[in-house]
């Protein structure tokens, strides 16, 4: 998801540990360390990392900086290769068969449990090659003055993946700006136990 449409939806952090100053100087590299690896040309299942926010196929930050003004900026890329469930099955079961032949020329009758998953496997692997991954792009904007960040996504997965990611980056862990979170910051100390007491409304 981007920022750069006219409408979109994102998800709101802080930073919870102070940021040391020569972070700033060093994030360029550590985005490099932590950049996407492309996986058009191996036969893994997923890929994920960060890139350019001005172009998710620059992972080098050719083009442009992640220095914006006041604000760093990258992207979260993802590419998944996804095999459809009814292709699997048909080429799992065509090989299983033709195992089944070669077992019934030598005189056996039964494929073991264990053989049966190797030729899964096997088979899945041999179409992951066969199918070119999906791309996806969800952006990011940290404001280095508020410690905010800003995530474009409200994916439970991907925020986690984001989470973790930017915690192994940049050694910094994010909370995320729930509304009672969000609440806190607002209220006076002698106003936390009342907002505590606060029960949901159901509107149904």
């Amino acid at each position: 998801m981007s920022f750069l449409k006219a409408s979109t939806s994102f998800t709101r952090f802080r930073i919870l540990d102070s940021v040391p100053d020569e972070l700033w100087a060093a994030v360029p590299e550590k985005l490099r360390q932590f950049a996407f690896m492309d996986i058009d040309d191996i036969a893994e299942e997923r890929s994920f990392g960060w890139t350019n926010f001005d172009d998710m196929l620059d992972t080098k930050w050719q083009q442009s900086p992640p220095e914006k003004a006041g604000y760093l900026t990258f992207s979260l890329r993802l590419e998944t290769r996804r095999i459809p469930p009814s292709v699997l099955r048909k080429h799992t079961r065509l090989a299983l068969r033709a195992e089944e032949e070669r077992l019934r020329a030598q005189g056996k009758k039964f494929i073991a449990r264990e053989r049966k998953k190797e030729i899964a496997e096997q088979v899945k692997l041999r179409l992951m090659g066969r199918f070119l991954p999906i791309p996806a792009e969800f952006q990011v904007i940290w404001n280095m003055t508020s410690q905010e960040v800003y995530f474009a996504s409200t994916q439970t997965k991907m925020i986690e993946m984001f989470a973790d990611l930017f915690a192994r980056c940049f050694e910094l862990r994010l909370e995320q700006l729930m509304p009672y979170a969000l609440a806190l910051r607002l209220c006076e100390e002698d106003s936390v136990k009342a907002l505590d007491g606060v029960e949901s409304t159901s509107f149904v």
